[in-house]
């Protein structure tokens, strides 16, 4: 009995997590999203301060959700864009963004975040398909608007400064692995192209379709 239960929970599991073909519509969805959750943030009590932003050499916008009980899954998606030498932005770059928790969990739960990479460096450990956060580099909490006091140099030469916003209910005891990941294919059926993320990131050999520039017209703006 106990096994069969097993076996149907993981059942249960499997086909709720199961992935539809994904078209270039759903990839373009992604961007737009990415682009909202930024925006959102901006205007908001989590928004990341101008002076926090102008120190970043890459952006990343992640948009996951969590499901829980016994095992939960955190999956998602998210966008990379870094700043070139000459001051403009790259391409957004889509990328994979999960976390595998264990513990007791309820609930559901909707993460949106916002990390800003203060190196030039930290961007290309994505390189190697997958960046566990705060393990292949160091990453806090960022500071927001009403913590002044806490900018300071040390601050801004952590590689990471994470700005996350969560809504839903959730509860447990947990042990995180958080991670990164390239997603070649994705930008391949988004731009056309068969350049992977340190063409598309660090050279102007692929044009930006109409899609995602709002987006990097929006990074633009806000990390000039």
């Amino acid at each position: 009995m106990k096994k069969f239960l097993l076996l149907s929970l993981v059942a249960l599991f499997g086909a709720a997590f199961a992935r539809a073909e994904v078209t270039r519509a759903d990839l373009v969805d992604r961007i737009e999203t990415c682009e909202a959750i930024l925006q959102e943030f901006q205007h908001g009590p989590h928004a990341v301060p101008a002076n926090i932003l102008r120190s970043a050499k890459a952006l990343v916008i992640v948009n996951q959700f969590k499901a829980g009980f016994l095992i939960g899954v955190k999956d998602g998606y998210g966008v990379i864009l870094v700043k070139q030498p000459n001051g403009r932005w790259s391409l957004p770059v889509l990328i994979s963004a999960g976390e595998a928790s264990f513990g007791l969990q309820l609930g559901a739960t909707a993460v949106e975040s916002v990390y800003v990479i203060t190196d030039a460096n930290t961007p290309k450990l994505l390189f190697n398909k997958r960046f566990n956060v705060g393990v292949d580099a160091k990453a806090i909490a960022g500071p927001k608007n009403a913590e002044a006091e806490r900018y300071n140099a040390e601050i801004l030469r952590t590689p990471m400064l994470i700005y996350t916003k969560v809504a839903g209910l959730y509860a447990g005891a947990t042990v995180k692995a958080g991670h990164l990941s390239r997603n070649d294919s994705a930008n391949f059926l988004l731009y056309d192209t068969k350049y992977t993320m340190p063409e598309l990131l660090y050279s102007d050999w692929v044009k930006a379709p109409k899609e995602v520039q709002p987006l990097m017209e929006l990074v633009q703006r806000l990390a000039p």
